[in-house]
C-alpha cells in the first residue's frame, strides 16, 4: 500500500533526483569576504526548548555580530522549510543556515541555492549524501554525531548488567537524520549482546505529548518491558507521564528511561531518578555556526562534517552539572 507520506517521499527524492541531473560538480558556492552579512536561518520548528534554545543562540551570535538574520520557522514542515529557504534566495542572502527537517525532502532547496550562488551550512540535521555532497552542493554538516548518541545509551544500558533488557524505543521525526542514526546505532549496539529485545519500536515525532501518547499505547500491548528509550527528552517526559498514569514508576525499581538531548527539566529528572542517563545533544550552534561562516569567506579549507562535543547525564554528575544544561 502506497500512503501518502511514502508518495511524499518519493516525490521529495524524484524532485532532488532531477535536480541532480545537470548539476555541476565543483565546490559549494563561495562567500565573499565583507564586514557584515545578511544570513538566513531556516529553522525547522520551534516547539520544544531544544529548538528555542538553538534559535535563541543563532539570534544572539548574530546580533553580537552585527549580521542580519533572516529566521523563518517552518512549523514542522518540510515543504514549507522548502518554501522559507527559496523565500531567503528572493532575499539575496549571502548565506544560508538550514536545520533539514528530514533528509530527502530539502534537498530541492539546497540546491537552489546552489544555482541562486548562496552557500548552505547545514545545523543539527543532515541530509541524504547520496543526493547531496558536503562541499560541493553544501559547505558543511555540524551537529552531533548521532549514530553514537545512540549508541552511548545502548553501551550504558549493557554496562548496568541488570536483568532490564525488554525495550520500547521511541522514535524521533520518521526521516530525520537523528531519528535514523539514534535507532541505528542504538539497535546495532545491542544486537551484538545477548538477551535484549526491542519489542516495539514507534515514532513519537520528537514531540512531548505525542510521546506520551504513543508510549501510553506501546506499554499496553508491551506491560512486560522495563527500559524505554526515546530519542529526546521530550518524548522521554511523555513516557514518564505515560508510565505514570498506568501505576508504573520510571527509575531503576521498575522501569528504566534514556533520552538524548540534555535539557534542564530532563537533567533534573536524572537528579530526581526518573531519568537514568542521558546524551546531550548541545543546541547552542551560534558561535560555531558563525565562526565557520567566516573561516569558509576566509578561504580556509571546512570539513565536511564538524562535530560538537557532547556529555552524558548521569546519577553521578547530573546535579553538579545541571546549571550547564540549556
Amino acid at each position: 500500500m502506497i500512503t501518502r507520506r511514502k508518495l511524499l517521499i518519493s516525490s521529495a527524492a524524484a524532485a532532488a533526483a532531477a535536480s541532480m541531473a545537470g548539476r555541476a560538480f565543483a565546490a559549494a558556492p563561495p562567500l565573499p569576504k565583507k564586514d557584515t552579512y545578511k544570513v538566513g536561518f531556516a529553522q525547522t520548528e520551534s516547539n520544544n526548548p531544544w529548538r528555542l534554545a538553538q534559535t535563541k543562540s543563532m539570534q544572539d551570535e548574530a546580533a553580537k555580530r552585527g549580521w542580519q538574520l533572516v529566521y523563518t520557522d517552518a512549523a514542522g514542515s518540510a515543504a514549507k522549510q522548502v518554501a522559507d529557504v527559496n523565500s531567503m534566495i528572493a532575499q539575496q542572502v549571502d548565506l544560508i543556515f538550514l536545520a533539514p527537517r528530514e533528509e530527502v525532502p530539502l534537498i530541492p532547496a539546497i540546491m537552489a541555492a546552489k544555482a541562486a550562488n548562496i552557500p548552505v551550512i547545514l545545523l543539527d540535521r543532515n541530509v541524504d549524501q547520496s543526493l547531496a555532497k558536503p562541499g560541493e552542493d553544501y559547505v558543511c554538516f555540524i551537529g552531533s554525531n548521532f549514530i553514537e548518541e545512540g549508541q552511548r545509551i545502548a553501551e550504558y544500558l549493557v554496562n548496568m548488567n541488570g536483568d532490564k533488557k525488554t525495550i520500547i524505543e521511541l522514535e524521533g521525526t520518521v526521516g530525520s537524520s537523528p531519528a535514523n542514526d539514534r535507532k541505528k546505532g542504538f539497535d546495532e549496539y545491542l544486537a551484538k549482546h545477548e538477551g535484549y529485545q526491542i519489542v516495539a519500536s514507534q515514532s513519537g515525532d520528537f514531540a512531548r505529548d505525542k510521546g506520551r501518547q504513543v508510549a501510553e499505547t506501546l506499554l499496553q500491548a508491551h506491560p512486560e518491558a522495563n527500559v524505554i528509550y526515546a530519542h529526546n527528552d521530550e518524548m522521554a517526559i511523555g513516557a514518564i507521564a505515560a508510565l505514570e498514569a498506568a501505576g508504573r514508576k520510571a527509575g531503576r525499581e521498575d522501569c528504566l528511561v534514556f533520552s538524548i538531548d540534555g535539557g534542564r527539566e530532563a537533567v533534573q529528572l536524572v537528579v530526581d531518578g526518573k531519568i537514568e542517563a542521558v546524551v546531550e545533544c548541545n543546541p547552542r550552534f551560534g558561535p560555531k555556526a558563525f565562526d565557520t561562516a567566516v573561516a569558509y569567506a576566509n578561504g580556509e579549507q571546512i570539513p565536511p562534517v564538524i562535530i560538537n562535543p557532547d556529555q552524558i547525564y548521569t546519577p553521578e554528575n547530573a546535579a553538579k552539572l545541571l546549571d550547564t544544561a540549556y
